[in-house]
């Protein structure tokens, strides 16, 4: 069997092992992911736009036009971004987000980092706890309803965040 190493930051190396203990330890993990990166579809196109920009014209109706205005102003956005951003989502480039939804985004990325951190501290202490011999009750069945809960909310972010445009229509 093959051996495969890498380096990387210190910061990424313990935010890893904190996901991994959840995955089946670090190799497992990483032999899961090596094994979906190799089986994930060829991108449809090239992810990064080439070449000079060309004028489309699109034709909306009235009521469309409104709904456009309304969407694109409340992401931050003008008409034409939006639907620059929606196209090139489909056309797998990277989504244009608003700098308030990128803000925010991340801010909620942050959140949910630290509160799997919060858990990781209560896990130790609960280790902690049985290695010197006190009881400890725990109420499983909610910590794997509140861990399953976490990462799909961490799932879904990151996807957003890497351009899936889909995620904010409710099509996800």
């Amino acid at each position: 069997m093959a051996l495969i190493s890498l380096r990387v930051s210190d910061e990424v190396a313990a935010e890893f092992s904190v996901l991994a203990a959840t995955q089946g330890g670090k190799s497992a993990l990483l032999r899961r992911l090596i094994a979906d990166a190799l089986a994930a579809p060829e991108p449809r196109i090239l992810t990064l736009p080439v070449g000079r920009p060309e004028k489309v014209t699109v034709r909306f109706r009235e009521s469309e036009m409104r709904q456009l205005a309304e969407v694109s102003h409340q992401r931050g956005m003008t008409r034409t971004g939006w639907i620059v951003a929606l196209v090139r989502s489909r056309l797998g480039s990277p989504v244009q987000h608003s700098p308030n939804e990128h803000d925010e985004l991340r801010a909620i990325v942050r959140e949910l980092n630290r509160i799997g951190g919060n858990i990781n501290q209560i896990a130790r202490a609960a280790n902690t706890s049985v290695l010197q011999g006190r009881a400890v009750e725990t109420d499983l069945p909610a910590i794997r309803e509140a861990k399953l809960v976490i990462e799909t909310e961490l799932a879904r972010l990151r996807n957003a965040l890497h351009g899936n445009a889909d995620y904010w229509d409710g099509r996800r």
